[in-house]
């Protein structure tokens, strides 16, 4: 899986940064992103989590107790029901565009406004497509097929590329997104294509139907609204920012959306990839009832120091060293190096909440695996509360007050992001170990991670400080994050952390 997701997001990445060389930070940019995610919104909301919540547990029990034909026609069922939906999902989309761009950037006027509208009629019919791809992810996993899954990505990213680069460099910005844009609805028809034949080869004799009276469906779409609400809590709340974004300078779109690409990354290749994987293991766990609660406390808190391993790093590097990251994936043609700083400020924002967020991923996927979709969905909605007023006050209101320029407001938005992702953590262990009893990764574990990785960001920052001014993007990049790997692995290694252990072992085995 993690292999699929990283294929993925470096695809996403190489997108960005090809609109980037592209479109630079510009009104067309601000008019592409803005539109754009809508597509990318779904995308990550049902790939990333919200049919696989509904879906998931009830086909991967149905599978567990042997009922392969009453799997098949729950599958059948919520394809068909989900491709209603999309149908009407597409037209209303599509009808009612201006409105839309209306709620969804509520700052544009005049022509980046009409080309905003024009994206999103184009694309709606590939978002409509994407959650059917969605579908098709959520059987994969359900028979352990995580590859092609999360890779299928890659080809809706390799398409918009392909559609952004055909017009030629002196094209108009405009004309560049409206090509991009159909890129992205060819790019989505050939993601669901290519996973369909497996799907249909695994539920051999499916069916097509419409029917809402067994059980199991009608659970699946119970529990289909509060997984919208809670599994993609961190899609919602980086929506909310987009919207707010548009009341900034024009440039803080964009600059957002390529701040949240990185922040993305790691959340979904380490806290998605983990949390995803063990949901059908957590959800056949939790047949045995409460005598299961000591195995589900077990997986949890393994996969709650896996994850610590990986985004403790991330948390650091991104802090001290993020225009070096930002720099390496997007500086080219017209987005600059005072770009790159720009996303750095507001990617540190988004960092303070990057833990809470991916730790959040694996209580929430126990609740779903005990069949309970409500109590999340009640933390989700504080989240998505406190997200929305804290992100108005500090990235609208706060600038002005303090004397900043508007454009920093953006920073101001990832940070009161992050600090609402803390409260909704706080809340979910809270209510888990209610459930399930305590949970937790170690403290002395934590400082075995912060220790190694807050010397390697000391000296990536040191060896930047050198070669700052001296090379390009990518040779800067690999002077700096190479020392800050190896002197994280080597230090978590010495301190006895189980992971870096075994990644040397296996280096060691390969030698």
């Amino acid at each position: 899986m993690a292999a699929g997701i990283f294929l993925s997001r470096v695809a996403g990445l190489f997108r960005q940064r090809v609109l980037s060389h592209a479109l630079g930070l510009s009104g067309s940019a601000d008019a592409f992103n803005a539109a754009f995610r809508i597509p990318n919104f779904l995308q990550n909301l049902f790939g990333e989590g919200v049919l696989s919540a509904s879906f998931i547990p009830a086909y991967a029990q149905l599978r567990a107790e042997g009922r392969e034909d009453d799997a098949r026609r729950l599958a059948g069922a919520v394809l068909g029901i989900l491709a209603l939906f999309v149908a009407i999902l597409v037209a209303l989309g599509v009808t009612f565009a201006p409105w839309l761009v209306h709620v969804l950037a509520p700052g544009f006027n005049g022509s980046p406004r009409i080309l905003t509208i024009r994206l999103v009629r184009i694309l709606f019919p590939g978002v409509g497509v994407l959650v059917l791809s969605a579908w098709c992810l959520s059987v994969l996993n359900s028979h352990r097929r995580f590859f092609l899954s999360y890779a299928a990505p890659v080809i809706w990213n390799i398409a918009i590329i392909v559609a952004t680069v055909l017009p030629g460099a002196d094209a108009r910005r405009e004309d560049i997104t409206v090509w991009s844009a159909w890129g992205a609805v060819v790019g989505g028809v050939l993601q669901f294509l290519i996973q369909l034949p497996t799907v249909l080869k695994l539920t051999r004799g499916l069916r097509i139907t419409f029917n809402l009276r067994e059980e199991k469906v009608r659970r699946v779409f119970a529990n289909f609204a509060p997984a919208f609400v809670t599994r993609g809590v961190s899609q919602i709340s980086a929506f909310i920012d987009g919207i707010i974004a548009s009341l900034l300078p024009y440039g803080s779109v964009t600059a957002l959306a390529n701040a949240q690409t990185l922040y993305t990354l790691p959340v979904s290749l380490f806290g998605m990839s983990i949390a995803a994987a063990e949901l059908p293991e957590l959800a056949e766990a939790a047949v045995g009832g409460e005598a299961a609660h000591g195995a589900l406390r077990e997986r949890l808190e393994s996969a709650m120091r896996r994850v610590a391993f990986f985004i403790v790093p991330c948390v650091v590097a991104f802090t001290l060293l993020g225009h070096v990251v930002a720099s390496l994936f997007f500086q080219s043609g017209r987005f600059s190096w005072n770009d790159a700083r720009y996303v750095w400020a507001i990617l540190a924002g988004s960092t303070f909440g990057l833990l809470a967020g991916t730790q959040g991923r694996l209580y929430t996927s126990a609740f779903y695996a005990l069949n309970d979709t409500r109590t999340p969905l009640k933390f989700a909605a504080v989240r998505v509360g406190l997200t929305t007023v804290l992100g108005y006050l500090a990235a609208v209101k706060l600038p002005y007050l303090i004397g900043l320029q508007p454009r920093w407001g953006a920073v101001g938005l990832t940070a009161s992001a992050g600090l609402a992702g803390w409260v909704e953590f706080a809340m979910l262990r809270s209510g888990l170990h209610d459930r399930i009893g305590k949970t937790s990764v170690p403290f002395a574990y934590l400082l075995r991670l912060w220790g190694p990785a807050l010397a390697a960001g000391a000296a990536g920052f040191m060896i930047l400080k050198v070669v700052e001014n001296r090379y390009g993007p990518i040779p800067r990049a690999a002077l700096v994050l190479t020392p800050f790997t190896i002197v994280y692995l080597v230090g978590a290694s010495l301190l006895g952390v189980p992971q870096a252990r075994g990644l040397f072992d296996r280096l060691r085995k390969r030698a």
